[in-house]
Order: C-alpha cells, then structure tokens, then sequence
C-alpha cells in the first residue's frame, strides 16, 4: 500500500506538494510535523506536512521525503486553519504564511557542500582561484559556499566551482543544516574519585604547591555551601582565576564540567497584587464582561490616560486563573518595552515576549515554550508576528492601540492586518477579544455601532485629572509678524520655558526623520535626487550625509552643486534632528534626546530612550510617530506638534481620520498623573476641521462626518478595497502591463476599478510601480470577486511578456 504526504513548502508558490512516504513514515507522521524535502534539480526544503492520505498525485511522479525533522509536531491543527484563512483571504501563498509565521531557524536550508574526488588530477590544467580551492580541499575534507568565498576574498564563487566541476576535480552535494543552538551554561562539580572526606585532605595536601589551584578548590567548597549548582564563570570570578585554571583541575580529575540548558531570556518580577480599579473602570470591566456573554469582539473606547491597561490586567487575570492562554497585542516595538514592566509587576515570570527585535533563538525557544504550554509562555506579549504562535488553548486576546496602521503589514506577503486575523483566530479558540483605544478606527467604530462588536466607554482619565488644553498656533500669523524663530513660534517657546521652569518633562513631535527632506541649489533649483529610486535624498547632518530613506543609498553631502557648480545649498523642509540641534541652541542647559528610526537601532535602542525619559535624565525628547504610541510618561507637561499640516494634505482616503488619531494620541502623553496638561499645535490653517476637533476631543463628530464622506465617494467600511500593484525595472513594461490588466478588469468590475495610476514615489530600488484599485460594493460576493481576480492574473501571467513583472495583490489595502 503506497502513502502520500502534502507537503507546505515556504516559497511563494499555491499549492501543496505531495511526496512518497512507507509505511512505517506515515505511522509516526503527523500534520505540522517538519520533513526535509528535495524541491527542483538540488535544492532542498523543510517541508511542513499538510495531509497524510494515500492517493497518489497524477501530474508528476511523487519524490521520496529526505528525512524526518521533528519528532512532535510543531504547529498544530487551529494553526493551519488560521493560515489557511490568511492564505485564502489575502489572496497569497500559503508558503507565504508558513515563511511568516515560523522562527527562520526552523526553516532548515540545505547549503552546497564541496569535497574533493578520490581521483586526482593533474594541477597545471587549473587557473590561480580553482588551484586554490583545490590546495584547500587536500587539508580539509569539505568546504562550504561560504568558506570557498572566504578563502577566494570573492562573493561570486559560483563560476569557478563549475569550472572545477567540469575539469572533474570536486563533486558538490546539499546538506542540511540545523540554524538554532540551544543556550548552554557551563558548570563546575567535584570528580566521584573525591566523594569521600579522606580523599578531600588528600587532595588539598597535594595541591599545596599550585596556589591558585588550591584558592580555587577553597572557594568551590565555600560556594557549596549556598547547595546550588556552581556556574563556572562564577568560579573564576570568586576565587579570582582564569579558565585555564578550572581546565587544568578538570584534566586532572578533580573537578568535572556539565552543562544545563537555559532560556536566554527570563522575566523576573517578584509579583504583586492587581491594582484597585476606579469607579468607572469597574464599570468598564462590568460592562466588558456583560457584553462578552453575547458577543466574542468588544471595543473598548477608553480616552487617553483613562487606565485601559489596569482593565486588561483585570481580564488576564481571570483568564490566567482558568488555565488559558491570552495573546496581548501591541502595534509598535517600543510599546512593548514599557508594557513588559507594567505587566511584569503583577504576572512576574508568566509573561513571554515575541517580535522582530528578538534574535532567532530567542524566538525559538518563545515558540517552543508556547507550544509546550509552559507556565511562563501564560501571556504572549508581542508585534503583529506573534499571531502565528502555537497556541492551543487562548482564552483572551487584547489588541492594543487596535488603530494602529502598523497592525497591517505591507511587505513582504502575506499582506495581513494583525487585528483582523486575530479577530479570526480567536474565534478558532472560541475566544474572546477585546479591542482598546483612544481613537478607534473608523472600520471598528461602524461595526460597533451596526452591533456586530460590543462597545464599552471609558471618559474619566484615571485620577481624574482633565484632558490636556489644546491650542492652536497660527504660523502663517507668527511669520507675518516675525514671531518665529526657527521653526518655533514665540508661544511654543514660552510653553517650552514655563514646563521646564516648573521641572516637568516636553514631548515635540515631527513626523519625519533626518535633518531636512530637500538640499537644494539655490543658482539652479536642481536638488540631489536617489538614482535608485523617484525621491529627493534627505540630509542628516550628523554623519554629514544624504540618504535616501527608501532604498537606504547614502552619499557625502556634496560642497557644490552637480549640476551647475555653485556652493549655495539650502536644506528645505525639517526633520527631527534639526528640531533637536536648535533646541541645543535655544536651551543649552538642558538635555535634548531624540526618538526615531536612526536612534532606536538594535534590540535594546527604544529601552534606553524610553528608561532615560522616564528616569528625567531627558528634559526635552524630540520624535516620530514612534511616540504617539500608547506610551506613559508622568512628568510630562506639554506636548508640541511642530507641523499639522502635512499629516492632513496627505493623499489618501484616511488621512484626515489618521491625522485626528495621531495628533489625540500624541496630545494624550501631557498630563497624565497629576494637573492638567498643555499641547501646543503649530498649523497655517488652524481653521481646518479636524485640527477643530481634534482641540475639542471630538471623536463622534469626526467619526459621522468622515462617514459620511465614506459613503458618498465609495469607500471602506462601506466598500472593501483590493491593490493590485505591478512592479518591474523597465518603466514600458509595467506600463504596457498595467493597461492590459486594467482593461481586463474594467471588463468584469466596470466603474468600480480606479486607475491604472502612479504612486507618488514611482520607483522604488529602480523597480517602476503602477497600482490599480479595485472597489467592491456591500452586496458583491468577496470570494467570486476574488476568484475573478486569479483567474485574470493567471491569464496576465501566461502572457510571455508580462511573465517577469512583479504581480502584488494586497486586500484591505490601508
């Protein structure tokens, strides 16, 4: 009886693959276990097994797996169907999913390994770099890729490995190999020939002449005094040795090392009780819990400072209490940092962490924690990536900031929204999920109100301290009567002075990094422009620099200008790193500290800014969007905006809906704990509608007019969007490209397809980009839409022309 398995495999390709198993294979298999598979000529896969099933495939004949990699499986059965789902619902590859989801240590690669034939062959038929990798390979019996580049000094090794092939000096074969290492602490126990006390005066008598020795054995004994297994590092640091010391008592049978495996990472909270609720978050909780009988989703709409995460703290608990799992998401990294420790307060070591800061090991063992169903995997904290962790028994999943746009991830596939796929997988668990914001998208919003999700208020800020004052300063007024100095105007200033006179803390948010976005030549108006991609390069004065924040290309600030010579460059424009050295210049007694992308690299980058902050080692923090975030800072006073307008001219139907979000959020981190708190708003046309709301806090009003906006022009929560976007490195291509499938699709969809247009930065790494957007009205089935879809795109993709264009579809594209 022959038996089959489908294979996922994690390459961006539909269907599952089936390979020959025996008998005895297919008995010890099961589904989300890991097999290694040959896929093509050479390559080989970890392959995810999908299906066990005995029918044979009839379009080719099925390969034989290569090896068995796990022996327990590592997804489960709710995983697969919840990739399934994204697969199925964000038109993508369910290899995209698998590529996603998993920890890359987990996707074992092969790689070429070289070894050198029996026979030998005669040396001068070789060039210089053949003879060297062949010299190589007679004192080592194999070599890598890598090594081969590395003795050569070339990243191009491949022509020469071929050549060697062809002269039958080497033969090459795929191995796979293991990516994760377990972490393991060294530590130190006595030998078993001195177990007993006449051997141990013995011993010290014959150590009498080996000083550090002795001092050594000593103060292995002190330390044995605490009966807790002796680190070795701990050791050398006690009794003030090298390793080399321990190394001679091991060789000398006196000592003996073993090794314990450890997570690398480890919470330690000594735990406290949860803190009392206030009046109006036990309401919130009463009501949360009331609305959870009748429905699985509820939004809690809580203002900024209003305590949400107490009432979170509150619902973990009583989920943690019944054995279950809660997934607690957050939309930004730097979140996370602040989260950890308030959390950690009241769960200590229950809490686990998992986002893309975390090195690969450390999310292994998260996912295996997770899977296990360990103690300390009872709260998963995390970005939008750990939706794709192994649960088996969630019970609560709380989608902070549920707003957020970084919740939707653009590139690369699969192109998911983290609150809507969670929405999806607790109803897998049959969980329950609880969406929390100050600001709620407009999406969540409408579904509360048309009953499909719950809706809980909370309008009193915890302590009761008031909203902030909200004040609008008109620039256009400011520069016409030369009130401006820099970029600040005299009241934003003085708002600056009085806080720091009073020894509170100032947040200033500008939306853009870098020192100013053009250098332009003031003889001729040419301005430096990325030769890889349609944007102007943005000058960072501190490493002296232009960079392009797309394609990260980077070039030396030029002294004069390309194009016609002159040295009169100007900068245009300003980015958070200018408003920081002019407020070194304005108050040079206190310390400046700047938040964005160029600051916060690597895994500790947002902790150390964040704990300075907190700490009051910062008087003035300058920064991005990064800020807006949920964070909590108490001794915050003011909060300034340095420029409303280019969040609201933006070209996009959420604009308006987005500015509103980020500027209440960012107002929401003034005056948190104790008075009220002052936000300065720097605008040319304080006027506009949203920056009037946004002064006033009026979420309702600006939720029913942009609905109504919403439906008049035909959009989303009314209409579903799908982006089709085609890419490829000559622009007649895309463009030859774009017209057919637009043309093909105006056939099934009519009026509701918009374009083809350009975006507004048109070429990206030298790939020129077209997009077309597809509207769908309430009543049009989504899965017929999108089955019409693939089918057009398979036709495009038949055409021998458009086959190399990069096809990008993206559902719920905003």
């Amino acid at each position: 009886m022959s038996y089959f398995i489908d294979v996922i495999l994690p390459i961006p390709i539909q269907k599952t693959f089936t390979y020959a198993i025996s008998e005895d294979e297919a008995n010890f298999l099961q589904k989300g276990m890991r097999v290694a598979v040959s896929f093509g000529k050479t390559k080989m896969y970890t392959g995810l097994v999908f299906n066990i099933h005995q029918i044979a495939p009839t379009l080719y004949e099925a390969k034989e797996i290569h090896q068995i990699l796990d022996e327990v499986p590592l997804v489960n059965e709710k995983q697969l169907k919840h990739w399934q789902w994204t697969a199925d619902y964000y038109m993508c590859a369910l290899g995209d999913v698998y590529r996603a989801a998993m920890p890359s240590a987990f996707l074992l690669e092969s790689e070429t390994v070289i070894t050198k034939n029996k026979q030998e062959i005669d040396p001068s038929i070789l060039l210089d770099d053949e003879f060297l990798v062949y010299e190589a390979l007679k004192h080592q019996s194999q070599l890598t890729i890598h090594q081969v580049a590395a003795i050569l000094g070339k990243k191009k090794v491949m022509p020469i490995i071929n050549e060697l092939l062809k002269k039958s000096a080497i033969s090459v074969q795929e191995e796979i190999y293991e990516q994760y290492k377990p972490k393991l602490i060294k530590y130190v126990r006595l030998h078993e020939n001195y177990a007993t006390d006449a051997s141990l005066a013995s011993l010290l008598t014959s150590l009498t002449r080996a000083k550090k020795q002795r001092e050594a054995v000593l103060t292995f004994f002190q330390l044995l005094a605490n009966k807790k297994p002796i680190k070795a590092k701990d050791l050398e640091v006690q009794a003030n040795v090298s390793s080399s010391i321990l190394n001679s008592l091991v060789a000398k049978n006196i000592f003996e090392f073993y090794e314990i495996q450890i997570d690398r990472i480890n919470f330690k909270g000594v735990t406290n009780d949860l803190k009392q609720l206030n009046e109006f978050q036990e309401l919130a909780l009463k009501e949360i819990k009331e609305t959870f009988v009748t429905k699985d989703v509820t939004l809690l709409h809580g203002i900024t400072s209003s305590g949400k995460t107490e009432v979170y703290t509150k619902l973990i608990q009583e989920v943690l209490d019944v054995g279950k799992q809660v997934l607690f998401l957050v939309p930004e990294i730097a979140l996370t940092t602040q989260i950890i420790t308030r959390l950690q307060v009241y769960f200590g070591n229950q809490i686990s962490v998992f986002h893309s800061k975390y090195s690969m090991n450390e999310r292994v063992e998260v996912w295996k924690n997770v899977l296990e169903y360990k103690s300390k995997a009872g709260i998963i904290l995390g970005a939008r990536s750990s939706l794709f962790l192994p649960f088996s028994n969630l019970g609560l999943i709380v989608v902070d900031e549920e707003h957020e746009s970084s919740y939707k991830q653009f590139e690369p596939s699969p192109r998911y929204n983290a609150r809507d796929a969670a929405i999806v997988l607790a109803k897998l668990h049959g969980a329950k999920i609880l969406l929390g914001s100050a600001t709620p998208s407009l999406e969540s919003y409408f579904n509360a109100a048309q009953n499909k999700y719950g809706l809980v208020a909370l309008n009193r800020r915890h302590g009761s301290v008031q909203l902030p004052k909200i004040e609008l300063i008109d620039v256009k007024e400011k520069q016409r009567k030369k009130e401006m100095n820099g970029h600040f105007s005299d009241r934003m200033l003085g708002l600056i002075q009085e806080a720091l006179d009073a020894k509170e803390q100032v947040i200033l948010f500008q939306n853009r990094r870098g020192y100013s976005p053009v250098v332009e030549c003031k003889t001729c108006g040419v301005s430096p422009e990325c030769p890889n991609c349609d944007v102007t390069l943005t000058f960072h004065k501190f490493k002296q620099e232009l960079r392009c924040h797309y394609c990260n290309y980077q070039r030396a600030m030029p002294n004069s200008c390309g194009a016609c010579g002159s040295n009169t460059l100007d900068t245009k424009g300003f980015g958070t790193e200018q408003i920081e050295m002019e407020l070194k210049a304005l108050f040079p007694n206190f310390k400046i500290g700047r938040m964005d992308l160029d600051t916060t690299r690597g895994k500790f980058g947002y902790q150390k800014i964040i704990t300075a902050f907190e700490s009051k080692e910062i008087d003035i923090l300058v920064g991005t969007q990064m800020l807006s975030k949920g964070l909590d800072f108490e001794n915050v006073s003011l909060v300034g905006i340095l420029n409303a307008d280019t969040m609201l001219n933006f070209p996009d139907f959420r604009a308006h809906e987005r500015a509103y979000q980020m500027m209440v959020q960012v107002s929401g981190r003034a005056g948190r704990s104790k008075k009220q708190g002052n936000v300065a708003i720097q605008t040319y046309n304080p006027n506009h509608q949203i920056l009037q709301q946004v002064s006033t806090t009026r979420y309702v009003e600006m939720y029913k007019e942009q609905l109504q906006e919403r439906w008049q022009y035909k959009y989303p929560p009314y209409y579903r969007l799908i982006k089709i976007t085609l890419k490829h490195r000559d622009y007649n291509k895309v463009d030859k490209g774009i017209d057919w499938l637009a043309r093909a699709l105006q056939q099934s969809f009519g009026e509701f397809v918009l374009g083809p247009t350009a975006p507004v930065v048109s070429r990206i790494r030298n790939q020129y980009i077209k997009n077309l957007v597809i509207k769908i009205p309430p009543k049009q089935s989504l899965a017929n839409t999108k089955k019409q879809i693939t089918k057009i795109r398979n036709t495009f993709e038949a055409v021998s022309d458009f086959r190399p264009i990069r096809f990008v579809i993206d559902v719920d594209a905003y």
